[in-house]
């Protein structure tokens, strides 16, 4: 058994697929457009889908923003060098909520960005992903 993906809802498809792409460097994987159900979806992720965990993004028709609710946390993404990520997430007009520093009580560096419909998103350095 494996994860295969986490589906999120989002409020602009588009502008979520330029977060996910240009920010945080995922490749879009695959669409699929259900006109009669009324919704589209888009998975997006770092590798194929038959060996890693993707992100699908599902854009119900005519909702333009979700409550996110209390009991969702956090997407976690390694990268190689977290300030670099989170000057890329910035320059790609994104939010970075948490600066990179090490996590409390530890001495894995992280940070947390924030994507356009509000969904946090923890990068981890890389190599140091599993000593938090």
């Amino acid at each position: 058994m494996r994860v295969l993906h986490t589906m999120l809802r989002v409020g602009n498809l588009q502008r979520s697929l330029d977060f996910y792409t240009k920010a945080l460097g995922m490749r879009l994987l695959r669409t699929t457009d259900r006109p009669e159900q009324k919704y589209t979806l888009a998975f997006v992720g770092y590798g194929d889908e038959s060996e890693h965990a993707v992100l699908e993004l599902t854009y119900n028709y005519g909702v333009d923003r979700y409550d996110l609710g209390s009991g969702f946390g956090h997407v976690a993404i390694g990268v190689p060098d977290v300030t670099a990520a989170c000057q890329q997430v910035r320059g790609a007009g994104g939010a970075v909520t948490r600066e990179p520093g090490p996590v409390k009580g530890g001495t894995t560096v992280i940070a947390f960005v924030q994507d356009p419909d509000g969904y946090k998103i923890e990068l981890i350095q890389a190599g140091l992903a599993n000593v938090k």
